[in-house]
């Protein structure tokens, strides 16, 4: 094994030009032979290189509108040829081939095709097919090839170069190898995310995810986690293409956490503006009002408490108004589509807060793939992308909702979609009043709200709980009435859940003795 290889041929064929000047030049000034295709040949002799042509190569022209054109033993032989084995150093002086020591290739753009939405056809021609063959050649034999495949590594070539006298090293070789194959992989699991849908296929025999390197995060949920942020293809608004205008570096925790803010503000947003606080992935005040500050006064006032440190996502362009209520708090990410210069000014006194500009909110009802790494596999599941308006709403109690009741039972159900199971939400007035999550018991998110709301109302001086006159929300039915009993004691008027408990029965002769009027929805939001 050699490590060092003289670089004295390279073939570049590249969809994206970035930084092809400043490669090509470091290669014509170490007397490297350029051998290149098509439109990079052109791009090439414009600037001024003398390029060798494929066709030249390979003996054949560029055919079948240029899907056949490196498919050939003068290329794939040049790359994956053992120097040291002397029975491949007699094939390729028999055969003619020559050694390719470096192979610069990006790919055809399939996925900002498939961003674009383009046609099932021109999807099928941004299918790269030689590109891919070439890097896996040149990356399988990285003992003696360099291959580069990202723009952004075209400044370690050039300094290795000129380090060592035209020369690269093992130690990039590998590394360039080992991402080589990563983006092989990530394109291959791009065309058949796209294509085994397309084709109705929902549960593939075989499956990958991929993702583009975005950030290293300090680490992860606690300080002995390695961590990082990826980016999906195609990109979508959120946390990930947000813009951050100012504060320190964003977390693990604060990336979930802005995730879970920005998720439920999505969905709340088309009723107007909405406001939604979180802490670790729940959210612990929610409120949809006339204007954003409003929204967000009565969010916090659902827990002051637990706000602290919190996330806070607005469904609309942040206003300075809104801004100076958020600053009065410790917050550690303010996520919004957009902001005016006087919201963030008002911020720029608080340099710790993160802020971030998503320019647009996630769609609510995106159909993407959620994934959880268990021991020995993965867990695979859809988004749970239906909200209330998909749910039947079925009055099952004898007293119907008021128009006012209906309002908040759909609000709150929203809401308690987002909320960790089980979880119990009351809300009055579009705004969340109290919020019980994550309990292991149906009657203790209950319970737990309830005493929260009761913390909430002597924070706010109030001379009775805010759940008195509220409605109650479960994202998943109730088992026994008890939970239903202590809703009712905390003075709600109305409930909201699934129903399909085998005691449905008994919680609907429990909700007409206490008065509620209760809906069934027909539809579960687990979340776990």
């Amino acid at each position: 094994m050699t490590d060092f290889v003289r670089v004295r041929r390279a073939l570049i064929s590249v969809s994206d030009k970035t930084g092809l000047e400043a490669l090509a030049s470091a290669l014509t000034a170490h007397g490297v032979e350029l051998v290149s295709t098509g439109g990079t040949a052109a791009a090439l002799r414009k600037l001024g290189h003398a390029v060798r042509d494929v066709a030249d190569l390979t003996g054949y022209p560029e055919m079948m509108d240029g899907r056949v054109k490196t498919l050939h033993p003068s290329v794939h032989g040049g790359l994956l040829a053992l120097r040291d084995n002397a029975e491949h150093v007699a094939a390729m002086a028999r055969h003619g081939i020559g050694a390719i020591d470096l192979l610069v290739v990006n790919l055809y753009p399939f996925e900002q095709t498939l961003a674009a939405g383009k046609p099932f056809a021109e999807m099928i021609e941004n299918i790269d097919i030689g590109g891919p063959a070439m890097i896996r050649s040149a990356a399988k034999n990285h003992e003696s090839v360099a291959v580069v495949v990202d723009p952004s590594d075209y400044a370690a070539v050039i300094d290795e170069l000129t380090e060592h006298g035209g020369a690269t090293s093992l130690e990039l070789r590998r590394r360039l190898s080992a991402k080589a194959f990563a983006r092989t992989a990530a394109y291959d699991s791009a065309i058949a995310g796209w294509l085994g849908p397309e084709a109705g296929v929902v549960t593939p025999a075989y499956r990958s995810f991929s993702g583009k390197l975005v950030q290293e995060l300090r680490y992860g949920e606690n300080p002995h986690q390695a961590a990082a942020l990826y980016a999906s293809q195609p990109p979508q608004p959120g946390v990930v293409t947000a813009r951050q205008v100012q504060g320190k570096e964003l977390s693990f925790n604060n990336i979930a956490d802005a995730d879970a803010a920005l998720d439920l503000v999505a969905e709340l947003g088309v009723d107007g503006p909405a406001a939604v606080i979180v802490k670790h992935a729940n959210p612990c005040g929610v409120a949809v009002g006339d204007n954003l500050c409003t929204s967000y006064k009565r969010a916090l006032a659902c827990d002051p408490v637990s706000a602290f440190g919190g996330i806070v996502a607005v469904s609309q362009k942040l206003d300075e108004a809104t801004a100076r209520e958020i600053a009065k708090l410790f917050t550690e990410v303010v996520i919004a589509p957009e902001a005016d210069d006087k919201a963030l000014a008002m911020f720029a006194t608080k340099t710790n807060l993160r802020v971030l500009l998503t320019g647009a909110l996630p769609d609510p009802r995106q159909r993407r793939d959620l994934v959880r790494s268990i021991s020995g596999g993965l867990l695979v599941q859809t988004r749970d992308w239906r909200g209330i308006g998909d749910a039947r709403f079925e009055v099952v109690t004898k007293r119907a909702p008021t128009a006012d009741e209906t309002r908040d039972l759909r609000f709150a159900f929203t809401v308690a979609k987002h909320v960790k199971s089980n979880a119990i939400v009351y809300a009055k007035d579009g705004a969340t009043v109290g919020i019980g999550a994550g309990q292991m018991s149906r009657i203790d998110s209950a319970r737990i709200a309830a005493w929260k709301v009761a913390d909430a109302a002597k924070a706010l001086g109030a001379d009775k709980s805010l759940t008195v006159g509220s409605v109650a929300a479960s994202e998943a039915f109730f088992p026994f009435a008890d939970g239903l009993e202590a809703i009712a004691a905390a003075g709600a008027t109305a409930v909201i859940q699934p129903g399909g408990s085998v005691k449905d029965a008994d919680v609907i002769v429990a909700a007409d003795r206490l008065g509620l009027a209760m809906v069934f929805t027909g539809q579960r939001h687990f979340r776990h």
